[in-house]
């Protein structure tokens, strides 16, 4: 499967994500995308073929965004300390601000209603998990991290902390006073994301 797409396919994509989100992939037709995109069907079925392989499309172009930006963070002159800092703000913040397709794919995951190839969407996968053994490594090398770190574990300990939170917003909004979009994105963007940040310094670096 590609994972470039251009203006118009970006524009479907988009326009996809958001009636997926809200009405279901099920409850969402490919006329209902047209319309909303103000294009004709035949362009979409040129363009993804199938509703099943339009979401295949948007997973891979979701993915690849976050793929793209680790790619630039392993060449950025930082310490393994920093480079991680800024790994975990990425992450918190894509997903942050693409809640949308997080919700989609949480759904796809646990229903099983479908057999999608998600193929592309693995190797992007396996691509930041390498990233991320690339920054890990090179702490290890300069006797920073420790030896006996178990990677794969790291990205679920991010994202488990942030979906935790999300997932239970009512209770943090009453909780935490955030009242307002505003303070919950802000509160998500620094106060959060630091939390994150220095939980997995301490599980990476040794005790001083």
């Amino acid at each position: 499967m590609k994972t470039d797409f251009n203006d118009k396919q970006i524009q479907i994509l988009q326009v996809a994500e958001a009636l997926f989100a809200e009405k279901g992939f099920d409850g969402t037709s490919i006329r209902d995308i047209a319309k909303e995109a103000k294009i004709n069907i035949a362009m979409i079925s040129y363009y993804f073929g199938s509703k099943e392989q339009l979401l295949e499309s948007l997973i891979v172009y979701r993915a690849s965004d976050i793929k793209l930006q680790l790619d630039n963070l392993i060449l950025e002159d930082l310490n393994p300390i920093e480079k991680i800092n800024k790994l975990i703000a990425l992450y918190i913040s894509r997903i942050n601000s693409n809640r949308c397709i997080y919700k989609i794919l949480h759904f796809e995951f646990s229903s099983k209603k479908r057999d999608l190839n998600l193929e592309a969407f693995t190797e992007l996968k396996k691509g930041n998990l390498k990233s991320l053994e690339t920054i890990i490594k090179e702490g290890q090398e300069k006797g920073i991290f420790k030896k006996d770190i178990i990677v794969p574990l790291i990205t679920p300990t991010i994202l488990g902390t942030y979906f935790h939170f999300h997932m239970n917003r009512p209770f943090y909004e009453n909780l935490l006073h955030l009242n307002t979009e505003e303070k919950y994105n802000t509160y998500i963007k620094t106060t959060l994301t630091m939390h994150i940040q220095q939980t997995i310094k301490a599980l990476l670096t040794y005790e001083s």
